[in-house]
């Protein structure tokens, strides 16, 4: 098929590739001449784990980039893979949606044919048919149900494993409220089901779709912050959580995804999501209490992290060592990262900090230029006074040495990656 993607972002990026991957004819429609240039060249314009390697291959091929909203002209469905960032308030700002929304609809208007416009966005319930589904009505003057249709495919790409995520499936959402709609979904995704090994597919309605995301997050959220609420019990009684944790993943109820206590959760979805559907529950009437608590508990680790570390240390004129700036392995993405909070804490506390991340260095330092920054872990610990472990990076778990040359070894683990030893004084949050 031929496929437009509106939004070369994140999801918009690595949608594009993943779609050309499994045979669909893809364009990128974006404003950015840049990010447009670098897809045309081969290029990934975010790091994510095998994505260069899927634009390399299918760049001048099946896929290419344009700033051109006419290219959605000659496809058959378009999917809108914009931002919706979160306002101050937790609502979503819908304001970038509505943009493309609108010149897609401008650019529809001298396409002859039916078209299917997809929300990849997430977006709250009825966002599309009501918000969206208008706009397109109103730019293209074609009527909806007729000449053109919407749909809903939420999608559930972990940043770090995107692409996996993409081609091997738990489970395909396909929003719709036409057959003709719903045929069109079915024709998009039956080479990628196929592929994987027939995961199961949910045919639902539009809202049903939007929903289901917004669940699923939540749910996941909820359910780290119940672990780090049961672990942070087990701290004070001296209980091993990681041993209580495992035991209760063993339940076929509960599993064991989504125990790993910690400093907690961050990113561009969980907080936005989890903070809009709060906005949007309470906007028709309902108090979201298990979602709100689930929030309290996730703002609540950094600070007992800091906590820890004032246990054994002032952090007034102190040199820490902070390790781990990204919100989670395999990824720059430092957007709610648990970093953030800890790095103002330990400004606020007049500390000396020095910061360190195998790939997000410079995005972290474009928040925060006033900090250090070293280029290994070893140069961070090198004189530190303390070091806090944010981020689970792998390479984090074979520091061993590198203690050795802090002034005092102090090591705050919020991740309990570290291997506890002699010679250090091995603090976990939880």
């Amino acid at each position: 098929m031929q496929l437009s993607i509106v939004g070369s972002g994140y999801v918009g990026t690595t949608i594009a590739a993943c779609f050309a991957e499994v045979g669909h004819d893809v364009v990128n429609v974006d404003i950015d001449e840049d990010i447009v240039a670098t897809l045309n060249d081969g290029d990934a314009p975010i790091h994510e784990p095998g994505l260069d390697d899927l634009v390399a291959e299918h760049a001048g091929d099946r896929l290419r980039a344009t700033t051109d909203y006419g290219a959605v002209r000659d496809t058959d469905a378009t999917f809108l893979a914009l931002p919706t960032p979160s306002e101050d308030d937790g609502h979503i700002d819908l304001s970038i949606m509505k943009a493309g929304a609108r010149s897609l609809g401008a650019a529809l208007a001298e396409k002859d044919g039916h078209h299917l416009v997809v929300t990849k966005s997430t977006v709250v319930p009825t966002t599309t048919e009501e918000v969206i589904a208008p706009i397109l009505e109103e730019e293209s003057g074609k009527t909806l149900g007729e000449d053109v249709d919407v749909g809903m495919n939420p999608e559930f790409l972990r940043e770090g494993s995107a692409v996996e995520d993409f081609l091997s499936p738990d489970k395909v959402v396909l929003g719709s409220e036409t057959e003709r709609a719903a045929e069109t979904l079915r024709d998009v995704f039956d080479p990628l089901v196929a592929r994987a090994d027939d995961p199961p597919v949910v045919e639902t309605g539009v809202a049903e779709a939007e929903m289901i995301k917004y669940a699923n997050n939540g749910f996941l959220a909820a359910k780290i912050s119940l672990a780090n609420d049961i672990a942070n019990i087990c701290k004070e009684y001296g209980i091993d959580s990681e041993e209580v944790l495992s035991a209760i993943g063993l339940d076929h109820r509960i599993g064991s995804a989504f125990l790993g206590a910690g400093v907690g959760w961050g990113g561009s979805c969980f907080p936005k999501d989890v903070a809009a559907i709060i906005a949007a529950a309470r906007d028709v009437g309902y108090d979201p209490a298990m979602l709100e608590a689930a929030v309290e508990v996730n703002d609540r680790q950094p600070v007992r992290l800091l906590g820890r570390l004032r246990e054994h240390l002032d952090p007034d004129g102190a040199r820490v060592a902070v390790l781990g700036l990204a919100f989670k392995p395999g990824t720059d993405d430092v957007r709610n990262s648990r970093a953030i909070p800890l790095v103002e804490a330990l400004l606020d506390a007049n500390a000396d900090v020095v910061g360190y991340d195998p790939v997000a260095t410079e995005n972290f330092r474009e928040k925060y230029p006033e900090i250090e920054y070293a280029d290994s872990a070893g140069e961070a610990l090198y004189g530190a006074d303390a070091a806090l472990v944010v981020t689970d990076w792998p390479a984090f778990a074979d520091l061993d040495a590198e203690f050795d040359a802090m002034a005092t070894p102090v090591v705050v683990d919020g991740r309990r990656i570290v291997t506890r030893r002699e010679g250090i004084v091995y603090e976990s949050l939880v």
